[in-house]
C-alpha cells in the first residue's frame, strides 16, 4: 500500500519524520503522497520528497486558498516542476461548502491548474465538496485529462460516484468510510468502484478511521490498514488482493518508482 495522500506541515510528520516514516513502514504502508494546498505548503513537500525514496508530493493550490492564486502563481508552479516533477497537479477543484476563496477564484485558480497538468502531462489531484455539478461541468470539457486523473477523499453517493467513473476518474477511498454516522454513501458506493480505478489514502492527520481502537488523537500514515480493511469487507475480497491491486494503480497513476 502506498497512502496517496498525507498532509504535513512543521507540527505534523515533519518533527521526526524518520520516526513516522518507519511506523508506517511497519504498518505496511510502503510510502506516501504529501498533498500541497498553495504554492508554500508546495515548495515544502518538494524539499521533503527529494530527502526520502518513499515519499512524493504534489504542487498546487486548494481551492480555499484560491485567493492567493495570481496572475505570476501558474509560472512559479512552473518552476517547481522544473526543480523536480511532482506525480500530480492539487489539490486542486472546487469547494462551495464555505467559500474560504469566491466561486470565481475557484474557478480561476482551477482552471490555470488544469492547464499546467496538460501542459507538464500530469494528473489532477482533485478536491470537491458542494460544487459536483460545476466540477463535472469543468472537467468535462478536459476528458483526455479527466481519464488520468484522481477525485480525492471521495465522499459523495452513488450517482456523483457514476458521474466521476464516466469521466474516467480514479477514486480516493479515506477513513470516512470507516464512520458510522456519515459514511453510510460512500459504504454504499465503494462496491461499485472498478477496482483498477480504486485508491487508498488517511488524509492524515484528518478523518481517522472511527474503527481504531484505543483512538489516537490524530490520523497517520500508519493507519491506512483500517482504511483497506474495511474497504475490502465492502468489496467481498481479500485484503491482500485488495492492496495489491490498489498498489498497481497507485503506481501506475502517479507514475511512481518503487525503492527496492
Amino acid at each position: 500500500m502506498i497512502d496517496i495522500g498525507v498532509n504535513v506541515n512543521p507540527t505534523f510528520l515533519l518533527d521526526d519524520l524518520d520516526i513516522h516514516l518507519t511506523e508506517m513502514c511497519e504498518a505496511g504502508v510502503k510510502g506516501m503522497i504529501c498533498i500541497a494546498s498553495d504554492l508554500e505548503e508546495s515548495i515544502l513537500v518538494q524539499e521533503t520528497s527529494l530527502q526520502y525514496l518513499n515519499v512524493w508530493n504534489t504542487i498546487g493550490c486548494h481551492p480555499h486558498q484560491a485567493k492567493t492564486f495570481h496572475a505570476t502563481s501558474k509560472k512559479a508552479f512552473s518552476e517547481l516542476i522544473f526543480k523536480r516533477r511532482p506525480v500530480a497537479i492539487g489539490e486542486t477543484g472546487l469547494d462551495f461548502n464555505r467559500n474560504y476563496s469566491t466561486p470565481e477564484e475557484q474557478i480561476y485558480a482551477f482552471e490555470q491548474q488544469i492547464e499546467l497538468a496538460a501542459e507538464f502531462d500530469l494528473p489532477l489531484y482533485l478536491h470537491e465538496r458542494d460544487a459536483h455539478d460545476s466540477m463535472i461541468k469543468i472537467l468535462s470539457k478536459h476528458s483526455t485529462l479527466a481519464e488520468k486523473s484522481i477525485i480525492h477523499c471521495f465522499t459523495g453517493n452513488e450517482d456523483e460516484l457514476s458521474n466521476y467513473l464516466d469521466l474516467g476518474l480514479s477514486i480516493g477511498v479515506t477513513g470516512w468510510v470507516c464512520d458510522e454516522r456519515r459514511g453510510a454513501d460512500l459504504q454504499a458506493s465503494v462496491p461499485k468502484i472498478p477496482l483498477d480505478k480504486l485508491l487508498l489514502e488517511t488524509d492524515a492527520p484528518y478523518l481517522l478511521p472511527r474503527s481504531i481502537r484505543p483512538r489516537p488523537k490524530k490520523n497517520h500514515p500508519k493507519y491506512l490498514p483500517w482504511v483497506a480493511e474495511e474497504v475490502a469487507r465492502l468489496k467481498e475480497m481479500s485484503v491482500e488482493e485488495l492492496n495489491k491491486q490498489v498498489l498497481k494503480n497507485t503506481v501506475n497513476l502517479f507514475n511512481l518508482e518503487l525503492a527496492k
